[in-house]
């Protein structure tokens, strides 16, 4: 497992161009840095995820791996330490928006949702607010519940 780390402000450069560099925004990335996390090669970054909170839920965002890094685990060990860290921190609801990744994020819990069921909060952040486009995908998370229990359970 690659080395997982929060963001310093020295990494804000090097991920934003990451981002661009797969036609990923950067509105907003700036001004929620305190909240992303690193993997780290060496002397590089080969991948990013952040988190934008709101009260107690949050916009998983900027979930990118550089493309030499792709297959091997690092995005999958990114978002599970970035899901725990929310746990830990009280967050009880995630969402993401995505063009891409709507097959991915599914194997961590993330169901599709209405744009309708976001909360206002979450509204006011860049990606809803045009860095994403009307089209994309909206996925939740429910951090509420015990792993393994789902509300739809017979038990």
């Amino acid at each position: 497992m690659m080395p997982i780390r929060n963001a310093t402000d020295a990494d804000l450069e090097a991920v934003e161009r990451l981002l661009s560099a797969n036609d990923l925004p950067v509105e907003g990335v700036a001004q929620n840095f305190s909240n992303f996390l690193i993997a780290e090669d060496g002397d590089g970054i080969a991948g990013a995820i952040g988190l934008e909170r709101f009260g107690p839920v949050a916009l998983l965002r900027s979930a990118v791996v550089a493309p030499e890094h792709r297959g091997t685990g690092i995005g999958r060990d990114l978002v599970e330490e970035l899901l725990s860290r929310a746990t830990k921190a009280g967050i009880e609801e995630v969402y993401l928006l995505t063009t891409s990744a709507e097959d991915y994020f599914p194997r961590f819990g993330f169901r599709r949702a209405s744009r309708s069921a976001v909360p206002e909060p979450l509204k006011g952040s860049a990606e809803f607010h045009g860095a994403c486009p009307e089209t994309a995908t909206v996925m939740a998370l429910s951090l509420r519940e015990p792993a393994g229990i789902s509300a739809h359970s017979d038990n």
